[in-house]
């Protein structure tokens, strides 16, 4: 199986791409195929602009969704965007290695985000998504690196439920396009680590990594069974028993 990772981080040695490392080198021992997008060592431009899209004039109005399904067919983006979307394409999984910074992935990454999930890769002209969409039969799971301990992103702690904080990108940026989306792996003290504590973290990512193609993804709820096909909201009948939150858009079972 091909797999992409997508790792966001300044320093070369940093917690983050070392374990990013050990999942490549994992992946290609258990025969699959694995291509690195090191974001900060590519340089990666992650705003979004009218240089995104060729033939654009600079005195054109540039509303985005627009101008990105209009480039759709003819491909006519960046070419580093072509770049990164032959990638994801060719990918079977997607892995997205990060910090928490700020409640939230790095700027540089979301701004892949931003530019890579274009009309036609990201989102559909029919509207396809949720459960649908170009990235069907793909899988995706966050690695992330959390400074503070796990009792601060509980459900009474602090900063909030790390699900929470995480379900704009698991469900808004990889189930939107399709992917099922495996639980993170999710390693905290980022900050305070020594050699044990990363062996420890090491094998429990090689342990996440032979598992890849074999766990079952969170049971999101797809949009065309469970949400009304107008307002795009839970069904009465689902609604009356869901959790409150986001655990909502989440089936209690398969």
């Amino acid at each position: 199986m091909n797999v992409l990772i997508v790792s966001a981080h300044p320093d070369s040695h940093s917690l983050t791409n070392s374990l990013r490392d050990v999942a490549a080198e994992q992946l290609r021992s258990d025969g699959h195929e694995v291509k690195i997008s090191d974001l900060y060592a590519m340089g990666w431009k992650s705003a979004h602009d009218r240089d995104d899209f060729t033939g654009q004039s600079a005195d054109e109005p540039l509303p985005l969704p627009f101008a990105s399904m209009a480039a759709m067919n003819d491909r006519a983006f960046a070419p580093d965007i072509l770049e990164e979307q032959d990638k994801v394409l060719w990918a079977d999984a997607l892995i997205l290695a990060f910090p928490l910074w700020w409640g939230s992935m790095p700027a540089i990454l979301k701004g892949w985000i931003d530019r890579v999930w274009t009309a036609g890769i990201g989102y559909q002209p029919d509207g396809a998504r949720y459960g649908a969409g170009r990235m069907v039969g793909k899988r995706a799971m966050l690695m992330v690196m959390v400074g503070g301990v796990p009792s601060y992103y509980s459900a009474r702690g602090v900063h909030g439920p790390l699900d929470d904080l995480l379900f704009p990108v698991n469900h808004g940026m990889l189930f939107y396009p399709g992917f099922d989306v495996l639980a993170p792996y999710v390693l905290y003290r980022a900050g305070r680590i020594d050699r044990e504590y990363f062996l420890a973290a090491a094998h429990e990512v090689r342990g996440r990594m032979n598992r890849l193609f074999t766990d079952e993804p969170i049971p999101y709820r797809p949009q065309a069974d469970d949400y009304t096909a107008v307002t795009f909201e839970l069904t009465e009948e689902i609604a009356a028993t869901a959790p409150p939150g986001f655990a909502a858009h989440i089936r209690s079972e398969q």
